[in-house]
């Protein structure tokens, strides 16, 4: 569904990302995995357009991509779920729900009630400002707007970072669940390696912006994987 060949990335000065070749599948869980400060999160950026690659090719459901604004690869099909969340917190949890109707035709411009069967907490605290929420309700809300984007492509930074164990569990159910569907693929950085573990179909691990380790899951044992990204 998604492919990156050679994709490099700088800040100023400083090169980040070295020449990552990257596929994630429909229908599966590709975790990438690795210490602090290896380009995890930046790759993310990378592939949303929220920050330049600065060479390599991306390529979407079979059709090479330039570098593209985020809001164009939005309507591409590609949702993110970012680090610390970034809902509005003066809208409405309703309100910031319907943010993600700007990618999507008219005609569809409702909330699936899926959306609150996984989530029943958002349809409760519908009329609440999404600044009042908790870390894992916002945390809810932010994967419930994105998958009202209908997306080829869902990338999740970080999703259980700050949230209570009972909500990582909740949000856990409902990754296994999106990839049941087969209708995207989906792309998690997380740092929390047994959740990562249990739902990752295919691994990639970054070192110092390069991609140490790809494989599938089931070639990689779990305790010797853990000592590869462990501090």
């Amino acid at each position: 569904m998604i492919r990156t060949q050679g994709l490099t990335l700088h800040y100023g000065g400083s090169q980040i990302l070295h020449g990552i070749d990257f596929e994630a599948k429909q229908g599966e869980v590709t975790c990438i995995m690795g210490t602090n400060g290896v380009g995890k999160t930046s790759f993310l950026k990378a592939l949303s357009g929220a920050h330049p690659r600065s060479g390599g090719t991306v390529e979407l459901a079979g059709a090479q991509l330039g570098i593209l604004r985020p809001n164009d690869m939005a309507h591409r099909g590609l949702a993110v779920v970012p680090q610390g969340r970034m809902i509005f917190p003066l809208l409405t949890v309703r309100e910031n729900l319907e943010t993600a109707f700007s990618v999507l035709p008219k005609a569809k411009h409702h909330i699936p009630d899926e959306v609150y069967e996984l989530f029943p907490v958002l349809k409760d605290m519908q009329n609440r400002r999404g600044g009042d929420l908790s870390g894992g309700q916002q945390q809810q809300l932010a994967i419930g707007r994105a998958m009202i984007m209908q997306p080829r492509v869902l990338l999740l930074d970080e999703p259980t970072e700050g949230i209570q164990p009972n909500i990582i569990q909740q949000i856990g159910h409902v990754i296994t669940y999106l990839k049941s569907k087969g209708s995207m693929a989906i792309v998690m950085v997380e740092q929390y390696f047994d959740f990562a573990y249990n739902l990752a179909d295919q691994v990639y691990v970054l070192r110092r912006g390069a991609v140490a380790i790809n494989d599938r899951k089931s070639a990689l044992p779990r305790d010797a994987l853990r000592a590869q990204v462990s501090v």
